[in-house]
């Protein structure tokens, strides 16, 4: 009885001392931000929904088509979601490191003892058969708290690669987007470069009939001339820009050029037929903290690199290991499990460093080095995302104030160009100030298209820098 207690109150001890873990628990980082944005002009705030599908609400269904597409088809988003696998696969070794490892043998031998060693009345000279049937179970106590430790750190690693698959559809999202609505914008200038060259080439032959009948001076030709091939010259850096633009995004949405223009059917629409998102984001820098997918996978980093530090340190003490058997043990099969034929251990073994050079306090100097790392890059990830969203404000800000501004100028452009052809054809003005005029026109809408195609490039880089598109829920549950 007393052997007993003595066993009970070891494990006991055990299983207290298994409670604690070595090295220094998470603790975030106190961090100085504003209170909110200084440029922070929006009124109102999306709703979760909007977040997540945050391209929809440009109405625009080739786009949402071509988002679709190029989330199912990147390579580096399914390299990511691999990487998520491989992470959870990881935490299961972890979390089985926690359990006993249970094992089954069986053996059969045929020995002969020597005559001259073992007499024959013992058995010597005669082969004689042994079987023997066991099971065994070993167990790692976790005195010092090295496998939660690990466990911990790969609980975190794994938040990292789904935290960095949500910043990969991120970028993704946004990359197709803002693509999308440059082509669309070159797709217009080079539309209104070749109707102004169409429209300059008449006005050119006309010219060329006046003056075959005296009516204007060569003057007035060679301007018509020089603004007609001015334009010409302006069109293939536009289609060469358009060609490329279209490449990059059939690439990015996994098509050929030719498959990806032939799933598309703008029609009619102009960039300024596109629906702005109304409900635009609108956090504050702390709430940024928690919507951004790359801040998201620097701290879950930083838990893993501070979780390593402990089981570093734990690295450093003795190991206990309970070990167990219980078999049988007979010289006939049939004899197997049959009563005195049992066979059974029970041991434990103590087992630790004395001298190693140094190498467990480096490994623990290391496992801290990288921890400071870990803060540093948390701390680079906040402060590029603050950077992010406040340039993001302002580019918006200023992207709607300009396209007003040039769709004012655009209307006093072209009614300018209307007085002025009314004017000319009256013969109160030359042909230059009506080319003046012209090609004033030519350059607003072509500014214009510009302008209209940085606006929803803005919009989008504002969501991308608020972090929408993702559910701030989404990692839940990728511990179990």
């Amino acid at each position: 009885m007393r052997n007993f207690r003595t066993s009970c109150l070891a494990l006991s001890l055990s299983v207290a001392l298994a409670g604690c873990a070595m090295g220094p628990n998470y603790q975030s980082l106190e961090l100085d931000l504003a209170e909110q944005f200084p440029e922070h002009q929006i009124e109102a705030q999306s709703t979760e929904q909007d977040w997540l599908t945050w391209w929809r609400q440009f109405n625009d269904p080739n786009l949402n088509a071509l988002v679709e597409r190029a989330l199912d088809d990147s390579l580096e988003l399914q390299l990511q979601l691999q990487r998520i696998e491989q992470a959870r696969a990881q935490l299961g070794l972890s979390n089985a490191e926690f359990w006993p490892t249970l094992g089954a043998q069986a053996e059969a031998t045929r020995t002969q003892q020597p005559a001259v060693l073992l007499p024959p009345e013992f058995g010597g000279g005669t082969p004689r058969n042994q079987f023997s049937v066991a099971g065994s179970l070993s167990y790692e106590l976790d005195l010092w708290g090295r496998v939660r430790r690990e466990r911990e750190a790969a609980g975190a690693l794994l938040e990292q690669s789904v935290y960095g698959a949500q910043a990969v559809r991120l970028n993704i999202i946004a990359d197709v987007v803002t693509t999308y609505f440059n082509m669309r914008a070159l797709e217009q200038q080079v539309a209104v470069t070749e109707r102004s060259i169409d429209n300059y080439a008449q006005s050119l032959q006309l010219m060329e009939v006046r003056y075959e009948a005296g009516a204007i001076d060569p003057l007035s030709l060679r301007q018509a001339r020089a603004m007609t091939e001015g334009a010409r010259a302006a069109l293939p850096d536009l289609q060469e820009a358009l060609a490329t633009t279209r490449s990059a995004l059939a690439m990015l949405v996994g098509y050929s050029e030719q498959e990806m223009l032939g799933q598309l059917d703008f029609g009619a629409t102009q960039l300024s037929d596109i629906a702005l998102p109304e409900q635009l984001p609108a956090v504050l820098p702390s709430e940024l903290l928690q919507r951004r997918p790359d801040v998201r996978a620097a701290e879950s980093y930083m838990v893993a690199a501070n979780a390593q530090i402990g089981a570093a340190q734990a690295s450093r003490f003795p190991t206990l290991n309970l070990n167990a058997m219980l078999g049988t043990t007979a010289l006939e099969t049939g004899d197997l499990f049959a009563s005195g034929t049992e066979t059974w251990s029970l041991g434990g073994n103590l087992a630790g460093p004395l001298f190693d050079f140094g190498r467990g306090r480096l490994r623990v100097e290391s496992a801290q080095a990288a921890s400071d790392q870990a803060q540093t890059q948390y701390r680079q990830a906040v402060l590029g995302a603050l950077r992010d969203s406040r340039d993001a404000l302002t580019m918006h800000y200023y992207a709607q104030q300009r396209t007003q501004a040039v769709r004012r100028q655009t209307t006093a452009v072209v009614e300018t160009v209307e007085f002025a052809q009314l004017q000319y054809d009256a013969g109160a003005i030359g042909y230059f100030e009506l080319l003046d005029a012209q090609r004033e026109q030519l350059n607003a809408e072509l500014t214009l298209a510009q302008a209209e195609s940085q606006r929803f490039i803005a919009a989008a880089n504002l969501f991308k820098a608020m972090g929408g598109g993702w559910s701030i829920d989404s990692t839940e549950g990728s511990n179990d």
